[in-house]
């Protein structure tokens, strides 16, 4: 496959993407978007709403606007800003509710971190795709008020969850399936994330401090060097408790941690993440299947392959193994992802 023609094949995937949500999804009924829809594609429109699926949403409207400018992105990219700044916001304790009702009221109060991440990163590239002053108000709202009650001082890190009013909360996790513990790779790494967005857009010295200061902890803590896997769950006193492998989460630390560093512009720190992306990358050519697909996960204490494939890990595959080529110029990278492409979307052209 031609470089052009791998363009043109993510082009065409991506229309299709933006299509869908553009056509389907806005809730004209009762403000923002549908909660739900079914695997025979007919909307549930009572269904609830989720922050974290909202503030993705606003998220992919902004920086799809950036790429290719249109009036229907703006449009439900405002959309979806105004949604999140009204309903989701807790106007009383800060941060984000974790769900609303289909009419907008509150519905799960508890504060997840993790939600508290996106709806910042979302915030903060709707400023940087419009402008919006309010949008940037929000973003850095969000960094004080995870500064202020989720970040461990003393020992590093990010906590999890925590109840509407800050309290401490029994049930720290993020789904069913993930460890009762206080402190997760999957938030801090989306934390770094949203960092890095809102510093692109208000470069302030003590948000490159924190951002500094995580990418440090998560290098210290969450990357297993030995085996190029990353270490899901610890307690506050980073005591770690086994898990799985996530070979999904594996590959989208490769790419996403680096440019973070990038972003620092610190030379050591960069080099440092230039060589977790790549040893991360061959780390996850354990879990490709014989069709080039990424399967889920793979539990060490049972010798145990968790064969199932979810999209998201094939989509992160894309991105983690394009940076790793990128690094070293080395074609098998690339073979993996035109591999990749051939299954999911070579039809589309």
């Amino acid at each position: 496959m031609t470089e052009q023609g791998f363009r043109d094949a993510l082009s065409v995937e991506l229309d299709r993407i933006l299509g869908f949500w553009l056509e389907r999804m806005p809730d004209y009924a009762n403000g923002g978007f549908l909660g739900a829809i079914d695997w025979q594609d007919r909307p549930q429109p009572e269904s609830d709403k989720g922050a974290v699926l909202n503030a993705r949403i606003l998220w992919t409207f902004s920086a799809a606007y950036r790429l290719r400018p249109s009036d229907s992105l703006k449009e439900q990219a405002q959309r979806a800003y105004q949604y999140l700044h009204r309903y989701f916001l807790d106007p009383v304790y800060g941060g984000v509710y974790w769900s609303l009702d289909y009419t907008g009221q509150p519905k799960e109060t508890k504060k997840q971190v993790y939600a508290l991440a996106f709806a910042l990163y979302a915030c903060a590239e709707y400023y940087a795709a419009f402008g919006d002053v309010a949008a940037l108000g929000d973003a850095v709202g969000l960094w004080r008020t995870l500064d202020e009650n989720c970040r461990d001082t003393e020992r590093g890190g990010y906590y999890e969850a925590f109840t509407r009013d800050w309290a401490p909360i029994e049930d720290q996790r993020l789904s069913d399936k993930d460890a009762n513990e206080k402190k997760t790779m999957n938030t801090h790494l989306h934390i770094a994330e949203a960092y890095a967005c809102l510093y692109k857009v208000a470069p302030h010295k003590e948000l490159r401090d924190h951002l500094m200061d995580l990418l440090q902890t998560i290098d210290r803590y969450f990357i297993d060097e030995t085996t190029g896997h990353l270490r899901l769950f610890f307690n506050e006193e980073w005591v770690e408790k086994k898990d799985v492998i996530s070979y999904g989460h594996d590959i989208e630390a490769a790419w996403l941690l680096l440019d973070c560093a990038e972003e620092m512009g610190d030379d050591a720190l960069i080099k440092r993440y230039q060589r977790h992306c790549v040893r991360m990358a061959d780390a996850t050519c354990e879990g490709l299947d014989v069709d080039g697909g990424l399967w889920y996960e793979y539990d060490p204490a049972d010798n145990r392959l968790i064969a199932e494939k979810h999209w998201w890990p094939q989509a992160e595959l894309w991105l983690g193994f394009h940076k790793a080529w990128e690094l070293t110029q080395k074609s098998d990278y690339l073979d993996i992802i035109y591999r990749k492409l051939d299954i999911y979307a070579v039809d589309a052209l």
